[in-house]
């Protein structure tokens, strides 16, 4: 069983077949990161006809705070797995405890650092018809890379389903 079953996060089919691909890390996204050196990055592309109803960051907080509360609390307990250091406050400031580094109709990018030497960006960009959503990371030593080779394979299957998650809580 994958740790994304027993997280609770697989049970249910995904919203529409291919309603969520993933897709290469464009050129346009990567120079959206501020990180200075980008040592994994993935993109998934969520097929919504009303990605230009909601800014970026409208986008990440309905993709991430207005998931469930047990998709929440699993994201949270994944995240912490990393050692990402999470805000707890609910703010303007804030999205699901990841810091708004920017926020610009099209896309908003949020930031989070690991003690473990972990720097993650989550960049969520709109386009014509679609949301891309990207993880960027900056492995800053060989704990971080552990961790994350850790991780991977559970975010990877974890972010097509909180992606159709939030598209079916919209056509709803």
């Amino acid at each position: 069983m994958s740790r994304a079953v027993e997280l609770g996060l697989l049970r249910r089919a995904p919203a529409q077949p291919g309603a969520v691909r993933e897709v290469i890390v464009p050129p346009s996204a990567r120079r959206l990161s501020t990180l200075s050196r980008i040592d994994y990055g993935d993109a998934f592309l969520l097929r919504a006809s009303s990605a230009h109803g909601r800014t970026g960051e409208q986008w990440a907080r309905a993709i991430l705070e207005d998931a469930p509360i047990a998709t929440r609390s699993a994201l949270l307990l994944g995240w912490s797995s990393l050692g990402l250091r999470l805000s707890p406050a609910r703010s303007d400031r804030y999205v699901l405890g990841w810091r708004v580094m920017a926020s610009a109709p099209d896309f908003a990018l949020l930031a989070a650092g690991s003690h473990l030497g972990l720097r993650a960006q989550l960049l969520f960009k709109r386009q014509r018809r679609a949301l891309l959503f990207c993880a960027l990371l900056r492995q800053q030593n060989a704990v971080a890379r552990a961790a994350w080779a850790a991780v991977e394979p559970v975010h990877r299957q974890v972010v097509p389903y909180v992606l159709e998650q939030a598209i079916r809580r919209e056509r709803h």
